[in-house]
Protein backbone atom coordinates (compact mmCIF):
# COMPACT_ATOMS: atom_id res chain seq x y z
CA UNK A 1 0.00 0.00 0.00
CA UNK A 2 1.46 3.72 -0.58
CA UNK A 3 0.46 6.20 1.57
CA UNK A 4 0.20 10.15 1.66
CA UNK A 5 -1.96 12.00 4.28
CA UNK A 6 -5.15 10.43 4.27
CA UNK A 7 -4.96 8.82 1.02
CA UNK A 8 -3.73 5.14 0.02
CA UNK A 9 -2.91 3.26 -3.09
CA UNK A 10 -2.66 -0.53 -3.67
CA UNK A 11 -0.83 -2.58 -5.68
CA UNK A 12 -2.07 -5.96 -6.91
CA UNK A 13 -5.16 -6.94 -4.15
CA UNK A 14 -5.20 -10.16 -4.33
CA UNK A 15 -7.90 -9.95 -1.29
CA UNK A 16 -9.91 -7.35 0.05
CA UNK A 17 -10.32 -8.11 3.23
CA UNK A 18 -6.64 -7.11 4.17
CA UNK A 19 -7.11 -3.92 2.29
CA UNK A 20 -9.91 -3.04 3.98
CA UNK A 21 -8.95 -3.58 7.17
CA UNK A 22 -5.90 -1.35 6.75
CA UNK A 23 -8.09 1.03 5.44
CA UNK A 24 -10.33 1.09 8.75
CA UNK A 25 -7.42 1.08 10.94
CA UNK A 26 -5.27 4.15 9.86
CA UNK A 27 -8.41 5.96 8.80
CA UNK A 28 -7.46 5.58 5.03
CA UNK A 29 -9.74 7.06 1.56
CA UNK A 30 -8.71 4.38 -1.50
CA UNK A 31 -8.02 6.79 -4.78
CA UNK A 32 -6.15 4.22 -6.47
CA UNK A 33 -5.52 -0.10 -7.42
CA UNK A 34 -2.16 -0.83 -9.94
CA UNK A 35 -2.66 -4.66 -11.28
CA UNK A 36 0.96 -6.02 -12.51
CA UNK A 37 -0.72 -9.12 -13.77
CA UNK A 38 -3.51 -11.19 -14.14
CA UNK A 39 -3.22 -13.55 -11.59
CA UNK A 40 -6.11 -14.27 -9.20
CA UNK A 41 -3.94 -13.77 -6.12
CA UNK A 42 -3.01 -10.23 -7.54
CA UNK A 43 -6.21 -8.87 -8.88
CA UNK A 44 -8.81 -11.07 -7.00
CA UNK A 45 -9.76 -7.81 -4.54
CA UNK A 46 -10.51 -5.53 -7.10
CA UNK A 47 -14.53 -6.28 -7.56
CA UNK A 48 -14.81 -5.98 -4.34
CA UNK A 49 -12.54 -2.85 -3.43
CA UNK A 50 -14.57 -0.64 -6.18
CA UNK A 51 -18.05 -1.70 -6.06
CA UNK A 52 -18.89 1.07 -3.84
CA UNK A 53 -15.94 3.25 -5.14
CA UNK A 54 -15.30 5.38 -8.15
CA UNK A 55 -11.66 5.28 -8.43
CA UNK A 56 -9.14 4.43 -10.85
CA UNK A 57 -7.79 1.03 -11.72
CA UNK A 58 -4.42 0.77 -14.14
CA UNK A 59 -3.96 -2.54 -15.41
CA UNK A 60 -1.57 -4.41 -17.92
CA UNK A 61 -2.35 -3.10 -21.36
CA UNK A 62 -1.54 -6.70 -22.95
CA UNK A 63 -3.99 -8.70 -20.32
CA UNK A 64 -7.65 -9.00 -19.27
CA UNK A 65 -8.05 -7.84 -15.91
CA UNK A 66 -11.86 -7.55 -15.24
CA UNK A 67 -12.15 -4.02 -13.43
CA UNK A 68 -9.40 -2.04 -15.51
CA UNK A 69 -10.74 1.42 -16.21
CA UNK A 70 -6.83 1.95 -17.38
CA UNK A 71 -4.53 -0.10 -19.75
CA UNK A 72 -1.28 0.80 -19.49
CA UNK A 73 2.36 -0.53 -20.93
CA UNK A 74 6.03 0.13 -21.47
CA UNK A 75 6.85 4.05 -21.25
CA UNK A 76 3.33 5.32 -19.76
CA UNK A 77 3.28 7.22 -16.99
CA UNK A 78 0.75 7.77 -14.79
CA UNK A 79 -0.05 9.65 -11.15
CA UNK A 80 -1.63 7.98 -8.28
CA UNK A 81 -4.43 10.39 -7.61
CA UNK A 82 -4.72 12.49 -4.13
CA UNK A 83 -0.85 10.86 -3.50
CA UNK A 84 1.05 13.06 -5.93
CA UNK A 85 3.24 9.44 -6.54
CA UNK A 86 3.86 9.49 -10.29
CA UNK A 87 4.69 5.61 -11.88
CA UNK A 88 6.19 4.63 -15.19
CA UNK A 89 5.35 1.47 -16.69
CA UNK A 90 7.91 -0.99 -18.26
CA UNK A 91 6.65 -3.90 -19.99
CA UNK A 92 8.43 -6.98 -18.17
CA UNK A 93 6.70 -10.33 -20.03
CA UNK A 94 7.96 -13.75 -18.85
CA UNK A 95 5.83 -15.12 -16.33
CA UNK A 96 2.79 -14.04 -17.80
CA UNK A 97 2.21 -12.28 -21.25
CA UNK A 98 1.77 -9.28 -20.61
CA UNK A 99 3.73 -8.43 -17.64
CA UNK A 100 4.27 -4.87 -16.23
CA UNK A 101 6.25 -2.83 -13.69
CA UNK A 102 5.43 0.29 -12.23
CA UNK A 103 8.62 2.42 -11.31
CA UNK A 104 8.80 5.59 -8.65
CA UNK A 105 11.52 7.31 -10.04
CA UNK A 106 11.51 9.90 -8.27
CA UNK A 107 11.02 7.89 -4.63
CA UNK A 108 12.87 5.07 -5.83
CA UNK A 109 10.72 2.49 -5.96
CA UNK A 110 9.90 -0.79 -7.85
CA UNK A 111 6.87 -2.84 -7.87
CA UNK A 112 7.53 -5.27 -10.28
CA UNK A 113 4.93 -8.09 -9.31
CA UNK A 114 5.73 -11.63 -9.65
CA UNK A 115 9.00 -11.33 -12.11
CA UNK A 116 11.57 -10.43 -9.85
CA UNK A 117 11.49 -12.10 -6.14
CA UNK A 118 14.22 -11.32 -3.21
CA UNK A 119 16.62 -14.16 -4.60
CA UNK A 120 14.47 -15.32 -7.26
CA UNK A 121 12.22 -14.84 -10.00
CA UNK A 122 8.68 -15.81 -11.20
CA UNK A 123 8.08 -19.33 -12.68
CA UNK A 124 7.68 -18.93 -16.87
CA UNK A 125 4.04 -19.62 -17.04
CA UNK A 126 3.32 -17.60 -20.28
CA UNK A 127 6.65 -16.35 -21.58
CA UNK A 128 10.01 -17.65 -22.70
CA UNK A 129 13.41 -17.88 -20.99
CA UNK A 130 13.92 -15.31 -23.62
CA UNK A 131 11.81 -13.28 -22.72
CA UNK A 132 11.78 -13.14 -18.81
CA UNK A 133 15.96 -12.85 -19.08
CA UNK A 134 15.25 -9.47 -21.17
CA UNK A 135 12.68 -8.66 -18.32
CA UNK A 136 14.95 -9.19 -15.55
CA UNK A 137 18.05 -7.24 -17.42
CA UNK A 138 15.91 -3.87 -17.31
CA UNK A 139 14.66 -4.12 -13.65
CA UNK A 140 18.76 -4.99 -12.84
CA UNK A 141 19.94 -1.51 -14.60
CA UNK A 142 17.29 0.57 -12.46
CA UNK A 143 19.78 2.18 -9.66
CA UNK A 144 21.25 -0.18 -7.14
CA UNK A 145 19.33 1.89 -4.54
CA UNK A 146 15.85 1.00 -5.93
CA UNK A 147 13.61 -0.58 -3.61
CA UNK A 148 12.01 -3.96 -4.74
CA UNK A 149 8.79 -4.84 -3.39
CA UNK A 150 7.49 -7.76 -5.17
CA UNK A 151 4.30 -10.25 -4.81
CA UNK A 152 5.31 -12.78 -2.71
CA UNK A 153 7.18 -13.57 0.82
CA UNK A 154 9.35 -16.55 -0.90
CA UNK A 155 12.91 -15.14 0.50
CA UNK A 156 13.99 -18.20 2.49
CA UNK A 157 13.67 -20.44 -0.08
CA UNK A 158 14.72 -18.46 -3.00
CA UNK A 159 18.14 -18.29 -0.55
CA UNK A 160 18.60 -21.98 -0.49
CA UNK A 161 18.51 -22.10 -3.64
CA UNK A 162 20.74 -19.59 -4.28
CA UNK A 163 23.25 -21.45 -2.00
CA UNK A 164 22.57 -24.30 -3.73
CA UNK A 165 23.37 -22.43 -7.62
CA UNK A 166 26.28 -20.67 -6.11
CA UNK A 167 28.12 -22.10 -3.40
CA UNK A 168 31.28 -19.90 -3.11
CA UNK A 169 28.95 -16.43 -2.77
CA UNK A 170 29.53 -15.40 0.91
CA UNK A 171 27.00 -12.80 0.42
CA UNK A 172 24.35 -15.41 -0.21
CA UNK A 173 25.12 -16.92 3.14
CA UNK A 174 25.18 -13.52 5.06
CA UNK A 175 22.18 -12.66 3.65
CA UNK A 176 20.45 -15.89 4.78
CA UNK A 177 21.78 -15.40 8.40
CA UNK A 178 20.02 -11.80 8.31
CA UNK A 179 16.81 -12.80 6.21
CA UNK A 180 16.30 -15.71 8.83
CA UNK A 181 16.94 -13.36 11.64
CA UNK A 182 13.66 -11.41 10.36
CA UNK A 183 11.68 -14.10 10.28
CA UNK A 184 11.86 -15.38 13.46
CA UNK A 185 11.14 -11.88 14.75
CA UNK A 186 8.27 -11.63 12.77
CA UNK A 187 9.93 -9.10 10.37
CA UNK A 188 9.33 -9.63 6.62
CA UNK A 189 12.50 -9.54 4.28
CA UNK A 190 10.70 -6.75 1.69
CA UNK A 191 11.19 -4.60 0.60
CA UNK A 192 14.97 -5.73 -0.94
CA UNK A 193 17.37 -3.64 -3.52
CA UNK A 194 18.09 -3.77 -6.66
CA UNK A 195 21.72 -3.51 -5.24
CA UNK A 196 21.70 -6.52 -3.03
CA UNK A 197 19.31 -8.67 -5.59
CA UNK A 198 22.72 -8.05 -8.20
CA UNK A 199 24.90 -9.73 -5.30
CA UNK A 200 22.64 -13.01 -4.19
CA UNK A 201 19.92 -13.41 -6.70
CA UNK A 202 21.19 -16.29 -9.36
CA UNK A 203 18.53 -15.31 -11.98
CA UNK A 204 20.27 -11.81 -12.27
CA UNK A 205 23.55 -13.55 -12.33
CA UNK A 206 23.28 -16.13 -15.06
CA UNK A 207 25.63 -14.36 -17.21
CA UNK A 208 28.53 -14.75 -14.67
CA UNK A 209 30.90 -18.06 -14.64
CA UNK A 210 30.39 -19.16 -11.46
CA UNK A 211 26.55 -19.60 -12.75
CA UNK A 212 27.25 -20.75 -15.97
CA UNK A 213 29.35 -23.65 -14.28
CA UNK A 214 27.03 -24.30 -11.88
CA UNK A 215 23.95 -24.39 -14.63
CA UNK A 216 25.76 -26.68 -16.96
CA UNK A 217 27.07 -29.37 -14.48
CA UNK A 218 23.18 -29.46 -13.16
CA UNK A 219 22.28 -29.96 -17.08
CA UNK A 220 25.11 -32.66 -17.77
CA UNK A 221 25.96 -30.66 -20.80
CA UNK A 222 27.24 -27.59 -22.29
CA UNK A 223 25.23 -24.68 -21.85
CA UNK A 224 26.11 -22.29 -25.10
CA UNK A 225 24.61 -18.70 -23.83
CA UNK A 226 23.02 -16.65 -20.85
CA UNK A 227 20.04 -17.20 -21.97
CA UNK A 228 20.48 -21.00 -21.70
CA UNK A 229 22.00 -20.87 -18.33
CA UNK A 230 18.88 -18.86 -17.32
CA UNK A 231 16.90 -21.34 -18.42
CA UNK A 232 18.34 -24.22 -16.84
CA UNK A 233 18.49 -22.22 -13.50
CA UNK A 234 14.49 -21.82 -13.69
CA UNK A 235 14.61 -25.76 -14.24
CA UNK A 236 16.14 -26.26 -11.58
CA UNK A 237 14.61 -24.12 -9.19
CA UNK A 238 11.42 -25.49 -10.38
CA UNK A 239 12.52 -29.04 -8.57
CA UNK A 240 13.96 -27.85 -6.24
Amino acid sequence: MICEGSHAAVVDPGDAAPVEARLIADGLELTAIVATHHHGDHVGGIAALTRERDIPVFAPAGERVAGATRRVREDDRFELPGIGVALRVLDIPGHTAGHIACVADDAGWLFCGDTLFAAGCGRLFEGTPEQMWSSLSKLAALPAATKVYCGHEYTLANLRFAAAAEPGNAEIASRSVRERAKRDRGEPTLPTTIGIELATNPFLRANLDALASSAAAHAGRALRSTVEVFAELRRWKDGF
